[in-house]
């Protein structure tokens, strides 16, 4: 019997995500088919079938990557000493693709699925529990060191943090980095001691 080999398998997936994530953000979900998704990726459409169960799952499988990648980010930053610059780190990690001309597409077409898709629901919100914990613990600390707004409620403030990066992908375009606005946003928001390294990076 044929042994499948794990790595290939794993970089095969990655690759049809890859391009699924690519055409559904700039096609959207109803106007991208298996085909041309198979087509993008350099594979046949039964291959796409041998990894995804539908093109639902293909959908979803964009947004089950992020899971792990945040709790790597999550548990790379939440011990912190220096609670802002990590705050900092982590936004700016999260909002990294928002340059991808894609991106705006892809927000789109999470809020249309989500109606149709608990399960896809389920993914995003498991992701949003992880960065909502993680930036918590570092708003709370940053209160407790004198460095964050103290009537701050640190749960909803990393809610509204999200939701700012969330903006930034919704108005996302080619070659431009919303970054820097970012960083002076979330600063006066946290209503923390402004430094020029904050803001630049």
């Amino acid at each position: 019997m044929r042994r499948v080999d794990p790595e290939r398998v794993a970089r095969k997936r990655e690759q049809i995500v890859v391009e699924a994530a690519r055409l559904f953000g700039t096609r959207g979900y109803e106007r991208t088919s298996v085909a041309d998704i198979a087509r993008a990726a350099g594979v046949s459409a039964a291959s796409v079938f041998y990894y995804f169960t539908d093109k639902a799952a293909v959908f979803r499988a964009v947004f089950e990557r992020d899971l792990p990648v945040v709790e790597s980010l999550i548990a790379k930053h939440v011990h912190s000493r220096t609670p802002v610059p990590a705050i900092f780190e982590v936004v700016d990690e999260l909002a990294k693709d928002a340059a991808d001309a894609s991106a705006p597409g892809m927000v789109v077409e999470l809020l249309r699925r989500a109606e149709h898709d608990p399960e896809l629901v389920a993914v995003v919100a498991q992701t949003a529990e992880v960065v909502t914990g993680g930036l918590a613990a570092l708003i709370a600390r940053g209160i407790a060191d004198g460095e964050i707004d103290a009537e701050l409620d640190p749960v909803e403030t990393a809610r509204w943090l999200q939701a700012i990066v969330d903006a930034a992908y919704l108005n996302a375009r080619s070659g431009y980095s919303p970054l820097p606005e970012l960083r002076r946003t979330v600063l006066r928001y946290l209503g923390a001691h402004e430094r020029q390294g904050d803001i630049d990076g």
